[in-house]
């Protein structure tokens, strides 16, 4: 499902136009970036928890000239779904 995809169906379901659908999830987005950058978890309660994770500094060595390299830390966004949400992916859909 692409953008257009979802936005056609998110406005199809709520009764709104597209632009307005279109400007409601942007909005959302923009505000969970804020958050992300503010190092702040962001909790949908019947979905997941995205949250930003700082990864630590690592050696790694590539693997067709043995070179070892030092990784620098970085942060980076995970997603921790719902238990329900995992079932439902773990068996295929079926609820």
């Amino acid at each position: 499902m692409n953008n257009k995809d979802f936005i056609t169906e998110l406005a199809q379901r709520t009764g709104y136009s597209a632009d307005e659908t279109q400007q409601f999830v942007n909005c959302v987005v923009e505000a969970m970036g804020d958050h992300f950058q503010d190092d702040d978890s962001v909790l949908i309660p019947t979905f997941g928890t995205f949250e930003v994770k700082k990864k630590m500094e690592r050696i790694m060595v590539n693997p067709s000239t043995g070179q070892r390299m030092l990784v620098p830390p970085k942060l980076v966004l995970t997603f921790k779904p719902n238990v329900s949400w995992k079932e439902r992916v773990k068996n295929g859909g079926a609820e």
